[in-house]
């Protein structure tokens, strides 16, 4: 399959790129970052999540982001919801957008919810029911899918099974989470291919976590399979805090810089990204993992 022209990088960073971190991030400087990567050229962002403040305190003012946050023709701000509740609260709050993420690995499932995958699988129905009742659309996103305990322990047949189980659901769009980082490409490439098969129209979109540096790898093996949608973050902030040792999603900054260099379009101002990420840098007082950023703090110390 031919590379594609041009590719959208689908901004987790205010979302996936918070959560993980203990020190609260105040509200203001949620809503400016945002801003600021509307500013520099991402048209999808991942703005929050609607869970229990319990369990994610971070982000405990998801409805006051969400409020907040300056809605701009072309631009779709979204968010995670993992419950009829969160959908609920997100369709209260004015998303039209909903990221559904459900388990596809029976031990993550206990691990992280307590939950068998046949319940999270009967959650996600129901909570798909919500979404149309309300008039809003939803990314489904399925977790684990290259790998949990160690690579390919999540069973590709299940997986084929539960696309096609909602690929006539009118799903916006489906993405494949590599939540421990585990993928290499060629499960990047087997496992794509299969899912394609399955799914049909619907999109796909890639969630890869550069846990053992192959992110921007796997990515070019998504590009040969004709994936044009990457989920990223801001100087590859994050993690998952119920994944022990899983470290941010690749950077923003990082993988347009890849894509740019060989002239696939993404659109974005990486100096402006670069910006932003430097100012959650400079309140977090760590610096983001990302080689963009780390060009970007040398520059300014130089």
């Amino acid at each position: 399959m031919t590379r594609p022209k041009h590719v959208q990088l689908c901004e987790v960073g205010p979302r996936d790129g918070f959560q993980f971190e203990d020190k609260p991030i105040p509200t203001d400087l949620k809503v400016r970052t945002i801003d600021r990567l509307m500013d520099a050229g991402l048209t999808r962002i991942q703005m929050t999540s609607f869970v229990h403040p319990r369990w994610v305190p971070q982000m405990a003012d998801a409805e006051e982001v969400a409020k907040r946050v300056d809605r701009r023709d072309g631009v779709v701000l979204s968010a995670l919801c993992l419950n009829r509740r969160g959908v609920e609260r997100a369709a209260d709050a004015g998303i039209n957008v909903v990221d559904l993420s459900i388990a596809t690995n029976e031990q993550h499932a206990r691990d992280n919810t307590n939950m068998t995958i046949d319940d999270a699988l009967q959650q996600a129905e129901l909570m798909l029911d919500l979404v149309a009742s309300k008039g809003m659309q939803a990314q489904l996103g399925l977790q684990t899918v290259f790998g949990y305990s160690r690579p390919g322990d999540t069973d590709l047949g299940f997986i084929v099974d539960v696309v096609k189980r909602f690929r006539d659901d009118g799903l916006e769009s489906l993405s494949l989470a590599d939540s421990t980082g585990m993928a290499n490409p060629i499960m990047i490439r087997n496992r794509l291919r299969a899912v394609q098969d399955a799914a049909g129209n619907i999109p796909i979109v890639l969630h890869l976590h550069d846990t053992r540096g192959l992110g921007l790898v796997n990515v070019w093996a998504a590009l040969d399979e004709g994936i044009d949608r990457f989920d990223t973050s801001l100087g590859g902030l994050g993690g998952c805090p119920f994944i022990p040792g899983a470290t941010g999603n690749i950077a923003t900054e990082d993988t347009a810089w890849l894509l740019d260099s060989v002239g696939i379009k993404t659109g974005i101002d990486i100096a402006a990204v670069s910006e932003a990420t430097f100012e959650v840098e400079q309140f977090l007082r760590k610096d983001a993992p990302g080689r963009i950023a780390g060009l970007r703090r040398a520059r300014s110390t130089s």
